[in-house]
């Protein structure tokens, strides 16, 4: 069966971005590394491209250069056990990004990510619809989810 790699274009930080993703996620590391050779068109030295794991996802990376930018209309979403996950990926993600709302960020490099508890997704799905909508209403009213927010806005029906 065949592996669909997400493919990530970035200006000329590419070597920077893997060292920041790869402190972030657990089971990650770069595995390759290209870079040019006196043959050209880059400088001898610089990174051209690379494969990396990201909590097992494989990725490659470009320094493709300014054309194209990253947007909200491609994330990935990262599911978290507990608040506790939601507040160690949503602190080193945003860092030196830009927070959105209903639990999307900007990192640094204007990549996209959704950092999603499980409890936010069991609230939402509740078969009772007021208990649905209390939880999707008070998701809408946040930047980073938090849970006991969540909670009490469902009890409080």
């Amino acid at each position: 069966m065949p592996a669909i790699t997400p493919s990530l274009w970035f200006d000329d930080n590419l070597e920077e971005a893997l060292a920041f993703y790869t402190a972030i996620f657990p089971n990650s590391t770069i595995e390759t590394v290209e870079r040019y050779t006196e043959a050209g068109p880059g400088t001898p030295g610089a990174v051209v491209s690379a494969s990396f794991l990201l909590d097992g996802q494989r990725f490659i990376g470009i320094n493709g250069g300014p054309q194209f930018r990253f947007s909200e209309a491609v994330s990935f979403a990262v599911n978290c056990a507990d608040q506790d996950e939601v507040d160690y990926y949503w602190e080193r993600l945003v860092d030196g990004g830009e927070e959105s709302q209903c639990g999307w960020l900007a990192d640094r490099y204007g990549l996209s990510w959704q950092i999603v508890p499980q409890r936010l997704r069991e609230l939402i799905a509740d078969p009772d619809p007021a208990r649905a909508a209390a939880a999707a209403t008070a998701m809408l009213g946040m930047r980073k989810i938090v849970i006991a927010d969540l909670e009490a806005a469902v009890a409080g029906l």
